[in-house]
Parts: C-alpha cells; structure tokens; sequence
C-alpha cells in the first residue's frame, strides 16, 4: 500500500483510526495517531458528555467539545491529519458537520446510514468528505446522489466490513451470510464503482477496508483486494494514548471469543460488542431504566427502548463496566497487552 493523500496533506502510513463514540477516540488518541502518520479520528457522538451542563444542554456541550478536543489533538499532532466521525443518524448531525468544519476537520467521516447532505453542510470549505458504505449498492447510491445533486464526488471512501464493532450497516442476515472471500468480492465491486468515479472527476478517490482489521496479514489481504488503506478502530482501545478508563481497557484484555456477540442497539440496528452483565440483562429481555433523554439520534423513543445508549456507553468509557455497553470488533479478543499508538501501526505495517 502507498500512502495516500488528504487534501493536500498526505500521510505517512496509509492507516485511518476509526471514529469509536462515546469518547473512547477523542483528542488525545486522534493526536497521536496523526503524530504517528496516520489519520487521527475525534468521534462527535456524545462528545461533552465531561462537559458540566451536558444532562442540561447537551447540544451545547457537544458543539463546545467537538472545537476542544481538535484542540487538544493539534496540541499533539500540528501538522497531521486529523478529522471526525459524524454519524448520520444524530439529531444535531448537520451542526456537528458545521461545527467540526469550523475547527478546522481535515476530512468528515460519515456513516450510520447514508449522508446525503454532507457536500452541502461543507461547502465552500478546505473539509474533504468521506461516506462509509458496506454494499456496492450503497456506495453507487450515495455517489449518484451526490453526483446529481452537488456536481461532486467523495474525497475518499471508507468500506466496513461485518467484522467491525459497534453498529453495521447490514441486517442481522446479512452478517450471517457474508464469508470472508464473498465479503472480498463485494469489496472489490466497490473498489470498482469508485474508480469509476475517480476517472470521470480526473482525480484520486482512496479507498479504505475497515472492520476487523487487527494485523500485517489483515492488512495484506486488504492490499490484495486494491485497497489504498486500511482503517483499524478497536486495536486502539487497549492503546495507553486512548481516551477511555482503564477499566474499559482491561475490559477488552479480559475479553475471550466467546464473549463478543451480535447485539440489537435499542434503535433496532445490529451491533457487536463484549457480553457483560448490563447486555445479558438486556438480552434477557429486561427494561433498564435511563436517565432523562440526552437526545442523540433520530430513530430512538425514549419511552419504548429497553435501554439508553447514551447511558450504556458512558458507563463503559467511564469505566463502569458492569453496567456499560462495550462496543468491539470481531476480533477484540486478541488484545492480549496494553501498546503504545506506534507500537500498534508498526505491527501493522
């Protein structure tokens, strides 16, 4: 793999570190991740939940951390690469886009269903923009709006795998029939579909595989595929650099094969995560009581969902892990020791 470039940054090895709400990759991991040469990713969903009004006015506090935490990681990284992950399904999604714009995003990652919008809430700015997409469908559906709409394409195009952790873009089925070399072929159709893309707009569109990336020989499979990078999310939970409580840490140390599964999101969507004593709970069909809504997506009634997510997954990065939601990848078992940010990407490469 070459490196690929961003704008008129390229990096130094072609690795994004993947978006990972709620504050497990804010300022400090997305630094040092740039710091390292790759591109560093502050996710936005629940971004201020440290902020002291955000029971009061999350909105506000959200806005607020989205402009400290970029401050925090050029603090570490000046000069790098360094972006968000927005979420489509938030209610403030157009506000977090505008917000992370104005504090200088390089790139805005977009997923959790599909962002129509995004070239518009970035115009006239130096953010590039990227869609994650799991189905050739998807990819060609996003890049034909956006074609059509805007007279424009993406900047770069992340694919996620059904091995990735926290929530997927496929059903419940769809998980279960995806081999490893079917999922290569999809793969490659839409590595296809977005050079057919790059041609017509004469330019370069890279191309990243995420979802249960954890070493050189996933990466290796990743290059054969035409991959122009990879991007590796859970790998850097058990980094000294991650955002998260050290319990939180410990939690994916512990963790064996047996203990990730696929979960139902109390918005319906499937997601993979760490069976603990909260999830067996859920999964038994209890109603776990929540706090008041902190309204962080669309698709949710705070009256009918057996559990809040928000709640959840502050309670594991706080490191209240009995009663914490703990996101992973497939492959969040092999986590064996605590690394360093580098240590990590020269594993990798």
């Amino acid at each position: 793999m070459k490196n690929f470039k961003i704008g008129d940054k390229i990096t130094r090895v072609p690795l994004i570190q993947g978006g990972m709400g709620v504050g497990i990759s804010l300022g400090r991991l997305a630094g040092s991740v740039a710091k390292a040469g790759g591109v560093g990713i502050i996710s936005t969903a629940q971004i201020g939940y440290r902020e002291e009004d955000f029971d009061r006015n999350p909105a506000a506090a959200n806005e607020r951390a989205i402009a400290s935490e970029m401050k925090k990681a050029r603090g570490i990284s000046r000069d790098g690469i360094i972006g968000y992950n927005i979420m489509v399904a938030l209610k403030e999604y157009a506000s977090h886009v505008k917000a992370a714009v104005k504090a200088g995003a390089d790139i805005i990652i977009s997923g959790a269903g599909l962002p129509t919008e995004l070239p518009e809430l970035v115009k006239g700015s130096q953010t590039k923009i990227a869609p994650i997409v799991s189905t050739d469908k998807s990819a060609k559906v996003i890049l034909k709006y956006w074609e059509r709409k805007y007279k424009r394409t993406a900047d770069l195009v992340v694919i996620e795998g059904p091995q990735a952790g926290g929530h997927l873009g496929f059903h419940k089925e769809e998980l279960e029939k995806y081999t490893e070399e079917s999922y290569g072929e999809e793969i490659q159709k839409i590595i296809t579909t977005v050079k057919s893309y790059a041609e017509k707009y004469q330019t370069e569109i890279p191309v990243i595989v995420a979802g249960g990336i954890c070493d050189r020989e996933d990466v290796r499979k990743a290059d054969a595929l035409g991959a122009d990078g990879i991007q590796v999310a859970t790998r850097f939970i058990t980094t000294e650099e991650c955002d998260a409580n050290i319990r939180y840490k410990q939690a994916h140390l512990k963790a064996k094969e047996s203990d990730i599964a696929i979960v139902k999101s109390p918005v319906g969507m499937p997601g993979r995560a760490i069976m603990n004593k909260f999830m067996t709970r859920v999964m038994n069909g209890e109603q776990i009581p929540h706090s008041p809504c902190h309204g962080c997506l669309v698709k949710c009634s705070p009256k009918e969902i057996p559990y809040c997510i928000t709640d959840g997954l502050i309670n594991a990065v706080k490191g209240n892990i009995d009663d914490g939601l703990l996101f992973c990848g497939a492959k969040a078992w092999r986590a064996d020791r605590l690394e360093t940010v580098s240590e990590v990407i020269n594993d990798l490469f």
